[in-house]
């Protein structure tokens, strides 16, 4: 231990033989940094945090989702610094006094993007600091515009999370207007068309009253006309035999006969059988046998009178002339059902022959009505969006779907955040006294001189028989003692500059409060 205290007296010795030396690099240094340390400008800051709240009761039933919404002020916190806003931040502040060409406005924003931050402290949280250490400014100048541009940074935050959703909602709009537009003249355009095919390929066309079915229609037709062209014919055959065994005349008797011979009985009972196939009876009806079997025996019994007996004469048959009237029903009939058959034939005639052009026809017109749903699917599907997004745009207008509160509004510093000039004088002067220090203690170590005894019997290797202190006349004192008075009054100097620095320091905070 006493070695080491010898060594340090040693040390301090040395240091105080060469103080002036020290006091010297002491002030050098200290003039030099606290020189430095003026010329660094001062920056303030200022921050503010904003919250904003979500408001979903309503939101939601229109498709407005929180998380798109969320989404939305990621984006827009990302691009808040972006050179456009920057601009319109410098625009929007003091910057903009000394800003007169697009190179200094183009310098203003890169110092802005420097000194902005924006933090996301919680889901709906967001801080945003400032500084502002603008050379040309000065400190409350500087302290004014720090809070003016948080202040710019909140509105443009704001703006762009409500007017943009606007202006997007409003180009989105109008971008859809126009699709509809395109795709309703599209639309006109193909309806036209398919209205036009059709007319010009009417009857070749699939689906109600295409070639195919009108065929199958025509001959189902066909088949029935030749069943009642097969009944009415038989009907007519049978009608011209029933003709042909009736005699076109009858005998009628006299007026002094004594009541009609089988003649007459004859006559009235193939009229009675005309009369009831006339009602529509068949050969198979009781009645109708019954007839026939009357007028047979009728037949012989006419036969067998004598020519003109009873004094009575020929008449036209009612029987016959029925018969005729029928006869040429069933005529007219058949001869319709014949030109209906042949019509028939004819239509089938041309469709077979078109039948040939309906499958191209038929892919023609399903090429049409394929491009025309998807114009339809594709206009009614722009229609709703609009609808929706309009919908959507109303609710974000009209409501408070996003709220915005600032909870803690840009503050106003009083004091420089950087730098922290107390504590750099501070360490301006320890290392002012520190090196003065360290030079008086290096000047020593490269002098070659012995400060004790010892130390000399070390150096030489030699034993030292004694030292001779120094002795000091009375005016050497009084010398000695006025350097003392001048050190400690120069060295005190030092601490008062130091003091006088922070003094000027902390007035100049206060100018700026």
């Amino acid at each position: 231990m006493n070695g080491l205290y010898d060594e340090f007296r040693i040390a301090v010795h040395s240091v105080w033989n060469r103080r002036w030396l020290a006091l010297a690099v002491a002030w050098g240094l200290c003039l030099l940094g606290w020189l430095i340390v003026a010329l660094i400008p001062n920056s303030y800051e200022s921050q503010a945090r904003l919250s904003v709240e979500m408001q979903s009761i309503l939101s939601d039933k229109v498709g407005v989702d929180a998380r798109e919404r969320k989404k939305n002020m990621e984006r827009v916190k990302e691009t808040l610094a972006s050179t456009i806003n920057l601009e319109k931040v410098v625009r929007g502040t003091a910057l903009n006094q000394s800003v007169s060409t697009d190179r200094e406005l183009a310098g203003k924003v890169e110092m802005l993007r420097k000194n902005i931050e924006i933090k996301s402290e919680k889901d709906n949280l967001f801080e945003i600091i400032a500084t502002s250490s603008a050379s040309n400014f000065s400190d409350a100048e500087n302290a004014v515009l720090a809070r003016d541009i948080v202040q710019k940074m909140i509105d443009i935050f704001v703006e762009e999370n409500l007017s943009g959703d606007r202006v997007e909602t409003s180009q989105t709009i109008k971008f859809l207007d126009a699709q509809l537009a395109q795709r309703e003249k599209e639309l006109q355009e193909a309806e036209q068309k398919r209205v036009q095919f059709e007319t010009e390929n009417l009857g070749l066309l699939p689906g109600v009253g295409s070639i195919s079915q009108r065929m199958e229609a025509a001959r189902a037709e066909l088949s029935q006309i030749d069943s009642q062209l097969s009944q009415a014919s038989g009907s007519l055959a049978a009608l011209n035999g029933q003709l042909a065994g009736t005699p076109p005349t009858i005998a009628t008797p006299g007026f002094g006969g004594a009541g009609g011979g089988a003649g007459a009985q004859l006559a009235q009972a193939e009229a009675k059988l005309a009369s009831a196939r006339a009602r529509g009876w068949t050969d198979g009806h009781p009645d109708i046998v019954a007839m026939k079997a009357e007028i047979a025996a009728l037949r012989v019994q006419a036969a067998r009178e004598p020519a003109g007996g009873g004094g009575g004469y020929r008449t036209p048959n009612p029987a016959y002339s029925s018969l005729q009237s029928m006869r040429a029903e069933r005529q007219a009939s058949v001869a319709a059902l014949q030109a209906r058959k042949n019509a028939l034939q004819s239509d089938m005639a041309q469709l077979a022959s078109k039948q040939t052009l309906e499958p191209g026809v038929a892919a023609e017109m399903s090429r049409i009505n394929r491009d025309h749903e998807v114009l339809k699917a594709q206009y009614d599907k722009l229609l709703t969006d609009r609808e929706q997004i309009k919908l959507r745009g109303q609710v974000e207008s009209e409501t408070d779907s996003v709220k915005f509160q600032v909870i803690d509004p840009p503050s106003s510093p009083r004091s420089p955040a950087a730098p922290n000039r107390p504590l750099l004088l501070a360490m301006v002067l320890l290392v002012g006294i520190g090196g003065g220090v360290g030079s008086a203690f290096a000047m020593g170590q490269l002098q070659t001189s012995y400060p004790t005894a010892d130390k000399l019997a070390k150096a030489s290797g030699l034993p030292v028989i004694g030292s001779v202190s120094q002795i000091l006349t009375s005016a050497q004192r009084a010398v000695r003692k006025k350097n003392l008075r001048l050190f400690y009054g120069t060295s005190g100097g030092l601490f008062g500059v130091f003091g006088l620095l922070m003094i000027v320091e902390f007035i100049q905070r206060g100018m700026v409060a």
